[in-house]
């Protein structure tokens, strides 16, 4: 059996367990398994920015001309850091040093030649573009690195997969470099471990930037057919969030369908990216959750066709990071084209929305905070008589069917009884996702309750 498999960051720096829960777990199914890891936990940070706060990395330094050659030196030396730290796995700490030195000379050499053309005027997109995906890569190259040479020194019959390309110059499309990479190995009779990160004349961050290690998952996994896709985390997709609720109170899904995939990824919660499962659903194949520190878990299956036999809520999720809009005018009502005219304003500022409701004067729209525009509001209050906007909460509750009388009020009687007010609500028709808007102070209380009520 076949299997394309992804192995997260916080679960890579867990070696030990990955080594000893995902590869070595059944011993008489090592092989025919294709591993596509992350970076070490923080790496990736340190190479880019801090994608939660925001702090930067060498890339960050680079692009404000500041001194990005000692960030730099900071990532090489915590990398020998994580060597010496899985040197107590069998790493060979001196071969492993080198390896990072030798991709640090190259780095810097590609990096010293970009901050001359940006001086020089020219191709600045295109230069820091470039850029970051050279620093991305650093982080896969090494933990895959890590990974594939201690699997060999247990003997087992591993592939190292480089599909960074740092010293390879053909050029070549992302899935030309996986076709090229994959073709004449043994995959029955190998172990295969593959960078997250693959370089294509297309740029793989261009689109996707933080998601690429997903996609090169996807891409493998589309290209091969395998029987099966697996993403491994350090926990499992829950029926809500365990931080919020606590852990005695969530369960693994279990079972769901892509649609319930991405209804997750439009508010945050991502079982995988959206733009890496859709060559998965497209071509059949299907993905599973597991988690990396329980092993015996079947996880959950995610499969194109699934629906829930019994009527039931699957997941209770949202975020706290979103803005309401709220247009109106009252010569909205009859006026044919408002609505038009509202997204035409929106698609000109690049913002998107996730929730939409109206009514006969108004339209109220959910984007999320991080893609507010002060133009955008400009822009629609030249047109409308009073725009207005404020933070919000929205709470979603998921599942393949969920057609069942009385729901809506019973999850309206448990907000009630929590005290929290319901903003705005909507119900597509297909009845997979019941969104909520509430105060943003009432996120936490909401998921609690609900989860509670109907969860």
């Amino acid at each position: 059996m076949l299997t394309v498999e992804k192995i997260g960051g916080t679960s890579m720096s867990a070696l030990k367990e990955v080594i000893d829960n995902i590869i070595l777990y059944k011993p008489g199914h090592i092989y025919g398994r294709i591993y596509v890891v992350s970076a070490f936990s923080g790496v990736t940070n340190l190479l880019l920015e801090n994608k939660k706060t925001k702090a930067p990395g060498v890339y960050q330094k680079l692009a404000q001309g500041n001194d990005y050659r000692s960030a730099l030196l900071d990532v090489a030396a915590y990398l020998k850091q994580l060597n010496n730290k899985y040197a107590v796995l069998g790493l060979n700490l001196k071969d492993a040093d080198e390896v990072v030195d030798a991709e640090m000379e190259q780095v810097i050499k590609y990096l010293d030649s970009a901050t001359t053309m940006l001086a020089s005027g020219y191709l600045n997109e295109g230069i820091l573009l470039a850029a970051r995906e050279i620093l991305a890569s650093i982080g896969e190259s090494h933990s895959a690195y890590v990974l594939a040479t201690l699997l060999k020194n247990k003997d087992i019959n591993t592939q190292l997969i480089n599909l960074a390309g740092l010293h390879d110059s053909r050029v070549l499309t992302i899935n030309e470099r996986i076709q090229n990479a994959f073709a004449g190995i043994d995959l029955e009779n190998n172990v295969c471990i593959v960078t997250g990160y693959a370089k294509g004349k297309e740029g793989i961050m261009r689109e996707f930037d933080r998601g690429y290690s997903e996609v090169t998952f996807s891409k493998i996994a589309e290209i091969l057919k395998p029987q099966e896709a697996i993403i491994h985390k350090e926990y499992h997709l829950s029926t809500a969030d365990p931080g919020i609720v606590g852990i005695e109170n969530v369960k693994p899904v279990g079972n769901t369908n892509y649609d319930i995939a991405d209804q997750l990824a439009d508010v945050g919660m991502e079982a995988i990216h959206p733009k890496a499962s859709k060559p998965l659903e497209m071509a059949g194949v299907h993905l599973r959750i597991k988690n990396t520190f329980e092993p015996e878990h079947p996880g959950t299956l995610i499969t194109r066709d699934y629906i829930s036999k019994l009527k039931r809520i699957e997941v209770i999720t949202g975020t706290d990071q979103q803005l309401l809009i709220d247009i109106y005018d009252p010569l909205m009502t009859g006026n044919v084209g408002s609505d038009l005219k509202i997204m035409q304003c929106f698609a000109a500022h690049g913002v998107s929305y996730t929730f939409k409701s109206t009514s006969a004067n108004s339209i109220s729209i959910v984007i999320w905070e991080s893609d507010f525009d002060k133009k955008l509001i400009e822009e629609l209050s030249a047109s409308f008589e009073r725009v207005t906007y404020r933070p919000i909460a929205m709470v979603c509750l998921l599942g393949s069917n969920m057609d069942q009388p009385g729901l809506l009020a019973s999850v309206t009687a448990a907000l009630a009884k929590a005290e929290i007010n319901i903003i705005a609500a909507g119900i597509a028709s297909g009845r997979v996702n019941i969104q909520l808007v509430v105060a943003r102070e009432d996120f936490k209380p909401a998921i609690v309750a609900l989860n509670k009520a109907v969860g």
